[in-house]
Parts: structure tokens; C-alpha cells; sequence
């Protein structure tokens, strides 16, 4: 039997909230299990329900949808956050993936992408459209090669975790995939920061970026 992948959206538009619920709910694969107006009640929800996916947008009262993903992130449940916005300027994408989104998607695309977006980050996954990733590789082309010879510096085994971790793999899911405890997983994150001289996962993602480890995204 499928799983149902759990969904909360959070937008302060309730007519925009019932619009996506009905997408959503149309699919039998997933389901919309509660709903927020601020990022604050995104963050409650996300600690009360642990949904798989929150959709999120950026722009609601209280704090935004910017600080609620970094929270919800910083929780350390398996949920993925999906932002969901109608910016599309790399202003705005860069933090979102530092913040530790999984996926970023724009609402005049919601129609035909949204489904599969879902699907994609609650599977581990990241969503980006091509011209969203051309804008990362882009931003962190600087300083590739000084990156390239850190990378070096990494084992094989913590080269696996990076990638893992950049992708927005939590340490549970790691451990599953590497067949190691998620214990393991956060001791080899540490000695990987410590390696390169790191300090937040933002961080690891922009690295993972520069030396190509994320152009498969």
C-alpha cells in the first residue's frame, strides 16, 4: 500500500489555501492534514502534526515564511519544507535554499508543477526548476577550485554524507541510506564542518554547490 504523504500549507490567503488543499486532495497519493496563516502557526503545525511536506510562502505576518522554514529546520524532524511564492529573483531563491528548504516553486506554476514537487521532496529529494539551479551554480561558481581542493580533504564516506545533508537529507534518513546510525551520521557532519571550517548546514549546501556535488538536482 502507498503511503499517503501528509501536506500543511501555510499561506495567509485562505482562498489560495482552499485552492491548493483542492489540488492536492485531488491526488489520492497525499493529503493536507492542517493549515497556517503566519509562520508561527507553520512551525506549530509542523511540531504538532510532523507532516511530510509544508508548503510555504514567504510573505505572512508575524515572521515570514524565510524565518519559519529556518525554525521548522532547525526542529529536526523529517519534515521538508516546499516554499511556494510568486518571487522568482535569485534575491529570494538564495536564502530560501540556505534557510533549508528542499524545494522552491512559483505559485504561476503551482498548477502544472506543484504534484510533483510534492512528491519529489517528500521523498528526500530536492525540487528546483532548470532555471533556478542555473541561478545557484551561478551564485557559487566563486571560489570552485579552492573548494575543490577541500573536498579532498573529505573521505569517501563523508563526501557521501555531505551530498546527503546538502540535499536535505536528515541524519535518520542518512543512516537508513548508508546503513550507519543517525549518531554516526552527526559525527561525521561535525568532522566534516570542522574540516572545511564550517559552522551551519547553509554553509554546507553552498560548498556542496561550488564543487558540483548538487548539479544533479
Amino acid at each position: 500500500m502507498v503511503k499517503v504523504i501528509t501536506v500543511v500549507v501555510a499561506d495567509d490567503h485562505a482562498m489560495f489555501r482552499a485552492g491548493i488543499k483542492a489540488l492536492i486532495e485531488a491526488d489520492s497519493t497525499m493529503t493536507v492534514v492542517g493549515e497556517a496563516s503566519t509562520g508561527d502557526e507553520a512551525v506549530k503545525c509542523v511540531h504538532s502534526l510532523r507532516p511530510d511536506v509544508v508548503l510555504m510562502d514567504l510573505s505572512m505576518p508575524e515572521y515570514n515564511g524565510l524565518e519559519a522554514t529556518r525554525r521548522i529546520a532547525a526542529l529536526g524532524f523529517d519534515t521538508k519544507v516546499l516554499v511556494l511564492t510568486v518571487h522568482a529573483e535569485e534575491e529570494y531563491l538564495v536564502p530560501v535554499v540556505e534557510a533549508g528548504a528542499s524545494g522552491y516553486l512559483t505559485k504561476t506554476s503551482a498548477d502544472t508543477d506543484l504534484l510533483e514537487a510534492i512528491k519529489v521532496v517528500a521523498r528526500g529529494q530536492v525540487f528546483l526548476p532548470p532555471s533556478a539551479t542555473t541561478l545557484l551554480l551561478k551564485r557559487y561558481k566563486e571560489d570552485e577550485s579552492d573548494d575543490k581542493v577541500s573536498l579532498h580533504t573529505l573521505s569517501s564516506r563523508e563526501q557521501e554524507v555531505l551530498a546527503l545533508t546538502a540535499e536535505g537529507f536528515s541524519s535518520r534518513e542518512i543512516g537508513k541510506k548508508l546503513f550507519i546510525s543517525p549518531k554516526t551520521v552527526d559525527t561525521y557532519r561535525s568532522r566534516i564542518m570542522q574540516k572545511l571550517g564550517l559552522s551551519h548546514r547553509s554553509e554546507l549546501v553552498r560548498f556542496a554547490l561550488r564543487v558540483g556535488l548538487l548539479k544533479q538536482i
